[in-house]
């Protein structure tokens, strides 16, 4: 399974990107997906994850109100709607594929597939 991220780039405080993560090669629309984040210099964290159907969604406190996870599996793509961002959101955004359809979390033991990553940038 390939998973690809799009959507980054710079963006002032209180701006919005929606970032796209389409899988090709494999299994997708029986997978929960997850969305995490590095900052320079911090630990990779959870933002946001999906299970298969769309049916559950959940978010990081620091997200939550702000950002929104959807998906499209006629496209075999996951968004992540990103608003009102903050420098604090700036990031390398990856999405990851779970082992499960409706196990998903914080937990990056759960995913077996990572994208390479996309670049988020908020200035102040």
């Amino acid at each position: 399974v390939q998973l690809v991220e799009s959507g980054g780039g710079l963006v002032q405080a209180g701006g919005s990107l929606r970032l796209s993560c389409a899988a090709s090669g494999g299994t997708f629309n029986s997978n929960g997906i997850g969305w995490f984040r590095q900052a320079p210099g911090k630990e990779r964290e959870f933002v946001s994850a999906i299970t298969y159907n769309g049916g559950s969604t959940n978010y990081a406190d620091s997200v939550k109100g702000r950002f929104t996870i959807s998906r499209d599996n006629a496209k075999n793509t996951v968004f992540l709607q990103m608003n009102s961002l903050t420098p604090g959101d700036t990031a390398v955004y990856y999405c990851a594929r779970s082992r499960y359809p409706t196990i998903v979390g914080a937990r990056q033991t759960l995913y077996d597939y990572w994208g390479q990553g996309t670049q988020v940038t908020v200035s102040s």
